[in-house]
Parts: structure tokens; sequence; C-alpha cells
């Protein structure tokens, strides 16, 4: 059996704020565009394409387009925090799209890039179809519980205790190559989404998630939120959800229906 591609080509633009940031692009040009977004210490690679999920879209006849996040990839990471304002990634999100000039695609995300895909929905994105992956309810609506983890775990970055949840966070970042200064400022740009503005979505969402996940609550009643959702359960918790063929196989057969 031939193995999945995992050669993408590398892009840059240049966002409202005049940080570069950069995409990863997979499948024909011609082909129907899947935004995806991956989530915090990660990068394109490690979400999308490491583990073949962007190459089962490619298979489908999709152009898949992931994006870095600042302070993330390939993408400029500035320590200034003037440039981490509120909905900050959101905002990158739409300079991406217009960029691009894309009218019709379809929207996705991990973790963080499902809370920033959720965020483009209420400010406005219009995509065919959006994907919501590692996310639960409470990580939508009350954004402070985790960025406090994660802020705490960056201050005290080489003296966590091995084996802790902030170590094995610590040990993410350092294979992804993120850079903690650029990080911080990066969770003040979080915003809470208020729970009436997810029932006014009328895009329809996938909402998948690991079955031990519960990092930012639980997928279920976000699903339950949401008035044109699906939710679908794969195996593993927040880190080894991405790993699993099945994200890519759910995303496939949600966005190809």
């Amino acid at each position: 059996m031939a193995s999945l591609p995992t050669e993408a080509a590398l892009h840059h633009f240049t966002a409202d704020d005049g940080v570069e940031l950069a995409w990863h692009e997979m499948g024909p040009a011609g082909g129907w565009p899947v935004v995806l977004i991956h989530g915090l210490f990660s990068n394109a690679f490690t979400n999308w394409i490491r583990y073949g999920h962007a190459a089962k879209l490619v298979g489908q006849g999709f152009r898949v387009i992931m994006p870095d996040l600042r302070g993330h990839g390939d993408s400029a990471a500035p320590h200034d925090p003037a440039f981490y304002p509120p909905d900050v990634l959101a905002a990158d999100g739409f300079a991406l799209l217009r960029h691009l000039g894309l009218g019709d695609y379809d929207l996705g995300g991990y973790s963080l890039g499902g809370r920033t895909t959720m965020r483009m929905l209420v400010m406005g994105a219009a995509p065919r179809r959006a994907v919501v992956a590692g996310m639960g309810l409470r990580g939508v609506l009350d954004t402070g519980r985790r960025a406090a983890f994660f802020r705490d775990m960056l201050r005290g970055f080489g003296t966590h205790p091995r084996g802790s949840a902030a170590w094995m966070a610590e040990a993410f970042l350092k294979t992804t190559g993120g850079d903690p200064l650029a990080l911080l400022p990066l969770l003040d740009s979080f915003v809470d989404t208020p729970e009436e503005d997810l029932t006014a979505i009328g895009t329809p969402v996938l909402v998948v998630a690991g079955a031990e996940d519960d990092d930012n609550g639980s997928a279920a009643e976000l699903a339950e939120t949401l008035p044109r959702a699906l939710y679908v359960e794969i195996p593993g918790n927040h880190m080894s959800a991405v790993l699993k063929p099945e994200l890519g196989d759910a995303i496939r057969s949600f966005l190809s229906d």
C-alpha cells in the first residue's frame, strides 16, 4: 500500500498588523478549499500532515490549507504583547481568507484551532461546513482556566516535576520548537464566547473529540449547544486523539458527505 503524502508547499502572507505568517498547502489548486487550524504549541505539520489527516482529504480532491498560527511553526513569533490583541488569531484567519480570495470554503481546527474556528464563526465567517475538534463547551465559554494553566507552565519553564501535566506540555512544546516568550502574550488574546452566540451559529459543525478528552470540558455538550452539530467520539485523550486515523476519517466523512 502506498504511503500517504507528507509534502506540503510553504507560503507566506502579511497579517493586518504587518506580522509575517505562514501557511502550508496540499492538494489540487482547483479543489474545494479546507482551512485547518492547529492547536496551541503545535503547528500545521504536527496536527494535520504528520499523521495523514490532510492526505486523506487530498485523496478526496480537497485543497487543504493549513496556517501556522502566529508564535508557532514557520510564522513570526513577536514578543511584544502589542502583537497579541484580543481575537488576534481569528483576525489572522480572516486575513488569510482574504489573501487567498476564498469565498467558498470549509473551516476547522483542533483544540485552540477549534476554538479559533468558533470565534471566526461568531464573528461572521460563513464556511460551507466547520469542524471543531478537541474542544468542549467549557473551553469555549471560559478560556481563562486553560490559559492560566499554560501561563503557569510557561512561566515555570524547566522547573516542572517530571510526569506532571505541565512537564508533558513543556515536553511537547520542545518537540515543536515553540517560543515561550511569544506564547505567553498570546494567551492574553483568548476571548470567551457567550452561549447565546453559539446557539446563533447556523453552519453545520462536526464536533469530534477523544473519548478520554476532557481538557476543555465536554465536546458532547458543545455539540448539544450548537444548532446544527454532529458529535463523533474517537479513541484517545487530548494529546493522543490527534494521532489517531479516526480523526482524519471523521473529518473526511463529514466534509465529503
